[in-house]
């Protein structure tokens, strides 16, 4: 009894915001949509955006239906994403031509494709440690300080990925992939 009264009061107070709910999004969808189409010159994006400041509106619930404009929240919030999209997408044009480069600095990596496939079979753990001691040619102390671990698990997890891949390796050379 007192887990129906539970689940029809739950209902009840439910009710109310979902019906707020499909009646914002009825109104204000393709109002919302032209809008944003407007600032961002992409229908697709556009609609992204908006569906995605619907659904942090349904993930704020209460706070939401309590809001006095919904469109207005609704197109604060889409315009706040397309901003944060745009910074990054900025930010990534930035460094995209240094990405795009092959690395100078790893001669003749193509032949040690082997070496690469060994490390990443390691357990992530062991494989952050040797990557870091051994490509960025850091100290024990540094790696420690670099993962936020103890320079003991440090050298723990360099020992067993250091017999991992000597073992992986030995396993390529004598399948005759090395």
């Amino acid at each position: 009894m007192q887990a129906e009264t539970l689940t029809s009061t739950r209902e009840a107070l439910m009710a109310p915001a979902e019906q707020v709910f499909r009646d914002v999004f009825a109104a204000s969808y393709r109002r919302l949509v032209v809008q944003l189409y407007g600032v961002t010159g992409d229908a697709a994006e556009a609609e992204d955006l908006v569906q995605e400041a619907f659904v942090r509106a349904a993930a704020a619930g209460g706070k939401f239906v309590a809001v006095d404009n919904h469109e207005a929240w609704l197109r604060t919030v889409a315009i706040n994403l397309q901003r944060s999209r745009w910074r990054k997408l900025r930010n990534f044009s930035r460094i995209r031509e240094k990405l795009a480069a092959s690395p100078s600095d790893l001669p003749a990596l193509e032949d040690r494709l082997d070496v690469i496939d060994a490390l990443r079979m390691l357990p992530v753990g062991q494989r952050e440690v040797v990557a870091l001691h051994y490509l960025a040619d850091l100290g024990i102390a540094e790696v420690a300080e670099t993962l936020g671990i103890a320079q003991g698990t440090v050298k723990s997890r360099l020992n067993r990925g250091r017999e991992a891949l000597a073992l992986a390796l030995t396993k390529e050379e004598g399948n005759g992939h090395g």
